[in-house]
């Protein structure tokens, strides 16, 4: 890893959203110059309570980055890109795919020509899924998995990645995309379940609802806690080695989800049981199994690796919800 943000200008993407807040909050720290972009469309997560303690501090623009000339505008002169915007609902996908293929397709492209018309020497942290690899031939997931997306979404952001590692191929724009899994802490979405099913044991079990787990509850996943997340990030953008790569983020190990839900009620202490249920038709059809992946490119290419274990996570998660709530069940 090499350099530093100090003085350094910075555009987050999505920086009213769950990582990129935290990102954003992480940039100020280290000295950076952050501009935030944000259409804060109601059902994708952007809430500006996740940025309470730092909007003074921050350039907020409210736009769409599926607006070419604004992002044409915003891109020039700044030093580092942080690329988190984007629709991750797996089912939103499937019920409205024109939408999902214009946020994790078009504007995405549209944003690489930016960089190529205007500052083509910025560094772009792209933030992709592990959703992309779709149902896992073995596990761990390395990098080199077929890329076999089980829904809509996980083909734009294969196309999404490749966009961004291809502007690096060809025209040295220095690119690097995470494959993120199964982040969680303070700040996610919670009003809907569209965006995961951590976000809907977290609540129920702060509200004292029984959980319901689909399947057997057998399905293991790795987690990673969002600090850990956004080091990624900062690594990934200070490592010239991580250049036209794409990297698994995976958390410490795998743990099933029934494990997961009886922790999540354990913890908030108002726990109604937990049980297993039939999948909805719906979901079964893009379910992948169990799932967890490598985490040694990115440990040896940036020298990242998670270090909060999920019962800390969930403490700190669920405390924070405890505390504001309000500000994210509708």
């Amino acid at each position: 890893m090499t350099g530093s943000f100090e003085g350094r200008r910075t555009l987050v993407t999505g920086g009213l959203g769950f990582i990129g807040s935290h990102l954003s909050a992480a940039l100020l720290e280290r000295g950076a110059e952050v501009t935030i972009v944000d259409s804060l469309i109601p059902e994708y997560g952007g809430n500006p309570f996740n940025v309470r303690d730092i909007a003074d501090r921050v350039d907020i623009q409210y736009t769409d980055i599926r607006d070419p000339w604004a992002i044409r505008r915003l891109v020039q002169g700044q030093d580092y890109i942080f690329n988190l915007a984007g629709q991750v609902s797996h089912i939103d996908s499937m019920t409205d795919p024109t939408t999902d293929l214009e946020i994790n397709g078009r504007a995405q492209l549209s944003l690489l020509e930016a960089l190529r018309a205007d500052n083509p020497d910025a560094k772009v942290v792209f933030a992709a899924s592990r959703q992309q690899y779709g149902r896992p031939r073995e596990v761990p997931v390395t990098e080199d998995h077929p890329m076999e997306p089980v829904d809509v979404n996980g083909i734009n952001l294969v196309a999404a990645e490749r966009f961004h590692l291809l502007y690096w191929d060809v025209y040295g724009i220095p690119t690097v995309s995470l494959r993120l899994t199964n982040t969680y802490g303070p700040h996610l979405l919670m009003k809907h379940d569209r965006q995961g099913f951590i976000t809907t044991f977290i609540r129920r079990a702060l509200e004292g609802e029984e959980i319901r787990v689909f399947g057997d509850g057998m399905q293991l996943r790795d987690f990673t806690y969002v600090d850990d997340a956004v080091e990624a990030f900062l690594a990934a953008a200070l490592t010239d080695e991580a250049n036209g790569l794409a990297l698994n983020v995976g958390g410490l190990e795998p743990v099933p989800l029934l494990e997961v839900a009886e922790l999540c009620q354990r913890i908030a202490g108002r726990g109604a049981g937990v049980t297993t249920v039939p999948w909805p038709e719906e979901r079964r059809r893009i379910d992948i199994g169990s799932v967890y992946l490598d985490r040694a490119r990115i440990r040896d290419v940036c020298g990242w690796e998670p270090r909060v274990p999920l019962e800390e996570g969930l403490e700190r998660t669920i405390g924070f919800y405890r505390d504001h709530g309000e500000h994210y069940w509708s």
